[in-house]
């Protein structure tokens, strides 16, 4: 039986997408079966990340609504065969997505899969509540800006309500940030009382695989690439030194 993993933050931007598809990447390249959910509905982009904007033809909606089976609908990434997409819908579906679909999308899945990374809409309206509703365990991405901190709150005080466990990611670190503002990621940790499952610096090349169609694992083994590789050991239980920015 696999595990159910839901990726959020409260708020866009933050980079939710390219951790799913970095740390999905990494799994898979260590031969765990992974498959990537997005359910930004209306607002995708995590086929982006992983390079499969072109390969995926059905959807989580068309999965959702009895449409299409899950093995017909989840595609195959070409450079990683333990990696597999099922997108979200580009349009939103004209009948209400449920939440009894979804837990019975992931209890399928988890006959399959190792993993299923959950990609997380903004916000924490209907679509925050479908993505996490039968999540075994949750990621908060954050950045060190108050506005983030406050969003991610709002997320974390909704999944400890379903007694899901979390642990937080800080994304786009950079040491001039930091001795600026005078924050730290422990500040992080303390606003939002999180367990620290990974810091990941502010690496450009995340933008520039993205744009060439490549997971970031596959194109760069430094930087965001390196710390998506230890969150992947950590989430397989291995103990991994923290990483310096």
């Amino acid at each position: 039986m696999g595990t159910a993993i839901v990726v959020t933050s409260g708020k866009g931007g933050t980079g939710k997408s390219s951790l799913t598809a970095g740390v999905a990447s990494c799994l898979a390249s260590m031969g765990k079966r992974v498959l990537c959910i997005d359910m930004d509905i209306g607002l995708r982009n995590l086929d982006l990340s992983l390079g499969m904007s072109d390969v995926a033809m059905m959807d989580v909606t068309d999965v959702l609504q009895g449409r299409c089976s899950l093995e017909r609908a989840a595609a195959v990434h070409p450079k990683l065969p333990n990696l597999s997409l099922l997108p979200a819908s580009i349009t939103l579906p004209k009948d209400p997505l449920t939440q009894a679909g979804m837990s019975a999308l992931l209890e399928q899945a988890k006959q399959s899969y190792d993993f299923c990374l959950i990609d997380c809409p903004a916000g924490i309206g209907s679509g925050f509540q479908l993505a996490i509703c039968a999540a075994d365990r949750a990621v908060v991405v954050s950045t060190t800006d108050p506005a983030s901190l406050r969003s991610a709150q709002s997320a974390v005080r909704l999944l400890r309500e379903r007694q899901i466990p979390i642990h937080l990611v800080v994304n786009r670190i950079t040491r001039r940030f930091l001795r600026k503002t005078h924050t730290n990621v422990d500040d992080a940790m303390d606003a939002l009382g999180l367990p620290l499952i990974g810091i990941i610096p502010e690496d450009p090349k995340v933008t520039l695989a993205a744009s060439q169609g490549t997971p970031l694992p596959l194109y760069s083994k430094n930087g965001a690439a390196r710390a998506y590789l230890n969150i992947s050991k950590r989430l397989l239980g291995q103990r991994v030194p923290p990483m310096r920015i």
